[in-house]
């Protein structure tokens, strides 16, 4: 029988491996470069500016106010969204989330399968062997 604690230190095991990954590695260069362009930083900075200024007016109930500043919202992250280094950052974190979803996934389909198969249930039918003995009582 394992412990709760070696599974989860095989856990930190892996995500140390998914930490050296080629999809990781690419998110972490292309959010350095972010972090160092200056014109993603200043509309970064507008865009924020902008957040607090429409919860405010949100706030104080500023409908025709805050219609205006959503939309110098809208266009600043659409400017935000036509840098190249930002397009790659965001497709670099759609990977690493896909990738989180895969191992996520693979797991729990796994798990599900080993109780299963250890119950001496019906993969197929994805029943337990308790579901098999219940209807044969």
């Amino acid at each position: 029988m394992i412990t709760r604690q070696e599974v989860i230190s095989r856990a930190k095991d892996l995500a140390t491996m998914m930490a050296d990954t080629e999809e990781v590695d690419f998110f972490k260069r292309a959010e350095e470069q972010i972090n160092k362009n200056e014109k993603v930083q200043e509309l970064i900075s507008q865009i924020k500016k902008l957040q607090k200024e429409a919860v405010n007016l949100q706030h104080f109930q500023k409908h025709e106010a805050l219609k205006q500043t959503e939309t110098k919202l809208d266009e600043l992250m659409e400017q935000l969204d036509q840098i190249p280094i930002v397009q790659e950052f965001k497709r670099s974190q759609r990977e690493v989330n896909d990738l989180l979803q895969l191992i996520a996934n693979t797991i729990s389909n796994k798990v599900t399968d080993e109780i299963i198969e250890s119950t001496g249930g019906d993969l197929l039918q994805g029943t337990t062997g308790s579901h098999q003995r219940k209807a044969c009582e």
